[in-house]
């Protein structure tokens, strides 16, 4: 808390100076200058205290701030208000105590440091919703729950900006190590305000208003925009490898087969993308099925051979897997007669364990061939079954299930080939094809502009979290893979699963 710790816990008051709009720098005074900080006051008054809470400890709900016939209220609008420059606010609340632990006796967890008490509490923060911004905060938790990601940011602390990365993307990518450290650390909400702000300055369809509030926005271009920023980021230029950090994470490698049937023109192209699309229709009933839909579209383009346009089709195949598999769930179009984003509430299921070698090409079934016997294999151990005889050869020491973390690249191979005694090299980790559930970010509403995003995000310890904003909520495993729509309660739009590895 800097200078403001000396009076953290007791009943504080803190004289506020207000100084011209519309950005409004404010001086907080406790008998003297302690810090400047600003007011938007385009944002409610709430937004506003997020900040004096980060500031002073004084959560929101417990602040009294006195301006001219009464108490600041959480949605007032700042032009009532009246504010002048020059005129001084009063501030009057009391913060969390700082609990000291006992020399002797039992420790209780609210005793523990704060990165303890996360640690004992088995997840992360919350995050305070700066008006309309649930989109981003369910983003920001699932992808907070990547430890790889986490890793290679807190690295770009000690790397830096490089010259191939523009100004906005690296106070971005600064703004998203940071937001991460603090969830971390803090077992109270966050308000990420830093991080909005910077969001907004890179990507202004971010800060779209209506009627002088902040719109609601679509999760997934938010997810797609953030991950593009940090993939520039995190790239190393410099190194023979030329490492793309997001592209080893989440980058899916495609192979599509283009064809008129008019013509019978054929052509390939290859594509690096960073999610599968699951699309929707009457005959869809469950994820895998979607993901075929997904898989197969028609292009109308001009055909050199007919000398006019004509209708390709373009059929693709996994042909390189990543670590986390991310899927979106297209339930949102446009409806022509309307002028505005529709949605699509038919229920289509999810599994909690998603196998798509069926969508692979016939090169990457081969690689996974080997390494899904051994799984099969393990499996088998389990239920007392002996190994088949492909992979009877294979010593028990030699197999080890794993999970993602340090795995394969998109081709099953990792960059890292040194590994200690006894120890299997990262190199050799294969992908099986197969994927674990890990988060699933949910829209609750009929428009892509209204409504609300929760993110529901598995834990190491297993635990299932739901990141309602500022308030996490324990939930049963069973419960997640209802969220599959079919109504107006939470239904999935993104899933993102963890690939299921074996040592070989």
């Amino acid at each position: 808390m800097g200078l403001l710790g000396g009076w953290l816990g007791k009943e504080s008051t803190i004289i506020l100076e207000v100084l011209p709009f519309p950005w409004c720098p404010v001086i907080l005074l406790v008998k003297e200058l302690l810090k400047a900080v600003e007011i938007d006051t385009s944002q409610p008054p709430y937004v506003f205290k997020c900040q004096l809470y980060d500031l002073t400890g004084v959560p929101p709900e417990r602040q009294k701030i006195m301006v001219k016939g009464g108490l600041l209220k959480d949605d007032a609008d700042w032009s009532t208000v009246g504010l002048k420059p020059g005129q001084k606010l009063m501030m009057m609340g009391t913060a969390d105590e700082v609990v000291k632990a006992p020399e002797k006796g039992p420790v209780f967890m609210e005793d523990l440091p704060e990165e303890e008490q996360v640690v004992s509490l088995g997840h992360s923060a919350g995050l305070f919703n700066l008006g309309n911004t649930c989109y981003m905060n369910s983003t920001v938790q699932c992808l907070h729950s990547v430890p790889e990601l986490k890793s290679a940011l807190v690295e770009y602390s000690h790397s830096g900006r490089n010259n191939d990365v523009d100004q906005t993307s690296h106070m971005l990518t600064v703004a998203t190590r940071d937001l991460f450290g603090e969830l971390d650390k803090s077992v109270k909400p966050v308000a990420p305000m830093q991080f909005w702000m910077v969001l907004r300055k890179k990507y202004p369809q971010f800060g779209q208003l209506h009627n002088g509030v902040f719109m609601q926005q679509d999760a997934e271009e938010c997810w797609t925009q953030l991950l593009y920023t940090l993939s520039q980021s995190l790239r190393s230029p410099g190194s023979s490898e030329n490492i793309d950090t997001v592209k080893d994470l989440f980058g899916i490698e495609l192979a599509s087969r283009i064809h008129c049937q008019e013509s019978g023109e054929e052509s390939s192209e290859a594509e690096s993308v960073y999610s599968l699309k699951c699309h929707i229709s009457q005959e869809v009933n469950h994820l895998h099925e979607g993901l075929k839909h997904g898989l197969k579209s028609e292009l109308e383009k001009a055909s050199p051979a007919l000398g006019r346009s004509a209708i390709y089709l373009k059929e693709s195949r996994i042909n390189g897997l990543p670590r986390y598999l991310t899927i979106q769930f297209v339930r949102f179009f446009w409806k022509r007669e309307s002028n505005q984003k529709a949605k699509i509430l038919r229920k289509v299921d999810y599994p909690l364990e998603l196998d798509i070698y069926d969508l692979c090409s016939e090169e990457l079934r081969k690689q996974l061939e080997g390494p899904r016997q051994i799984l099969r294999d393990e499996e088998g151990k389990k239920l007392g079954l002996k190994a088949s005889e492909k992979s009877s050869n294979t010593k028990d020491d030699d197999v080890k299930m794993t999970d993602a973390e340090g795995s394969s690249i998109a081709n099953g191979e990792s960059s890292v080939t040194t590994a200690q005694e006894g120890v299997p090299s990262e190199k050799e980790k294969r992908l099986t094809g197969i994927y674990d559930l890990v988060a699933v970010l949910t829209h609750k509403g009929r428009s892509a502009d209204s409504g609300h995003y929760v993110a529901w995000v598995k834990q190491e310890s297993g635990k299932w979290i739901e990141f309602d904003d500022d308030n996490p909520i324990l939930q049963r495993e069973e419960d997640i893979v209802k969220l599959s729509g079919g109504g107006d309660w939470h239904m999935a739009y993104i899933c993102m699963y963890k690939a299921r590895t074996v040592s070989m």
